[in-house]
């Protein structure tokens, strides 16, 4: 920059006298010109007024010296800018560069594996060089129409689940690694495309004593008297997927607070902790169709995160009939799991999922 204003200063300088000179002989031409046009008017004009446009002519003719111009300056006096660059200056740049600057054949870390969520995608990545020791992992995410990527992760996990995903539309993502000590990032994973098939989970609307975000995935137990469950919008949660409750906040605990998924809406229960369905209360107990298990979770806490996943136990030839259903249910919170089977009367492909809370405070994301 200071070298910059240097050129700048010595530029305006010297363009002066150039400018001037510049000045004059353009006013010189356009004296020359209107004179010209002047004689030629005289020599075409009526015979009456030729002798007194002539002398006019004449006058300023002898007046104007056309053949007059300015001193321009000799190519020695005009300066020439040249930059110096000291020898030993670009021996220290070279050492630096060798010292920063790394060239790889491909990036230390790549996508690796795309996982379909109800509203989001499940990103996995790996490290390819073995050599390359990572302390911080970026993920970043577009629309396959959007022309700018933006951080969606930023830490030390190989996985992380981007949610606000629109069904059935192609997003682009690509990841990155930061050595160990440094603090520059390495170059860009290849760009891969992941998309997911799944609708978001979504609380219902209007219930009272629970206030909803703009997309319905986030529920919050408000200050109203009013309690009651509040129930998915669908049955949208599928046995073989994975269902995943996230404690936001937390309020006063009950034991009557539930989360949980069950066969259908039944209006007129404060709790999950009825028959067709099952739940975890805030303080880590399991129940199974009302029924209190012996096995229990840790306490549910601010930041917690509580899965159920299930898959179905086949009975027989009439499980699909209306005889006995049987599902494997796994609860996990805490890093502790429960593992039972839930006997139902009827087939149940796809369930709803609901909470309770029996005071204000707390707040639930779904996907």
């Amino acid at each position: 920059m200071s070298l910059l204003q240097e050129v700048d200063a010595i530029e305006q300088d010297s363009i002066k006298p150039l400018d001037e000179c510049q000045k004059l002989i353009e006013h010189g031409v356009s004296t020359a010109d209107d004179l010209l046009r002047e004689g030629e008017s005289a020599v075409h004009g009526d015979v009456g007024q030729q002798n007194e446009k002539l002398c006019s002519f004449t006058k300023k003719a002898l007046h104007i010296q056309l053949d007059s111009l300015p001193e321009v300056p000799s190519l020695v006096d005009v300066p020439c800018l040249s930059a110096q660059l000291d020898d030993c200056l670009l021996t220290i740049l070279k050492n630096q560069i060798f010292r920063h600057g790394t060239v790889a054949s491909r990036p230390p870390v790549q996508l690796e594996e795309f996982v379909e969520k109800p509203g989001g995608i499940l990103v996995r990545w790996c490290k390819v060089d073995d050599d390359f020791i990572p302390q911080d992992y970026r993920l970043q995410y577009r629309k396959s129409t959007a022309s700018h990527f933006e951080d969606v992760y930023v830490g030390s996990e190989t996985e992380f689940i981007v949610l606000h995903i629109d069904p059935n539309v192609d997003y682009q993502f690509r990841v990155c690694a930061r050595g160990d000590g440094r603090q520059e990032w390495s170059p860009w994973s290849v760009p891969q495309i992941g998309r997911t098939t799944l609708v978001p989970h979504e609380w219902t609307a209007g219930l009272e004593g629970y206030s909803l975000s703009s997309r319905r995935n986030i529920a919050l137990r408000n200050d109203s008297q009013s309690c009651g469950v509040l129930y998915s919008k669908a049955p949208t949660y599928f046995c073989g997927q994975t269902l995943t409750f996230r404690i936001e906040t937390v309020g006063q605990p009950d034991r009557r607070d539930s989360l949980g998924v069950c066969v259908e809406q039944q209006n007129g229960y404060d709790s999950l902790q009825r028959d067709k369905a099952v739940c975890i209360s805030t303080n880590g107990a399991v129940f199974v169709n009302g029924k209190e298990m012996t096995n229990q979770l840790p306490a549910v806490t601010s930041g917690s995160t509580v899965t159920f996943d299930m898959e179905v136990v086949q009975l027989g030839p009439s499980s699909n009939e209306g005889g006995n259903f049987k599902l494997r249910v796994t609860i996990s919170s805490n890093n502790r799991e429960v593992v039972f089977d839930w006997v139902l009367d009827q087939c149940c492909v796809s369930l709803y999922f609901g909470c309770s809370f029996s005071y204000p405070g707390w707040k639930v994301l779904v996907f």
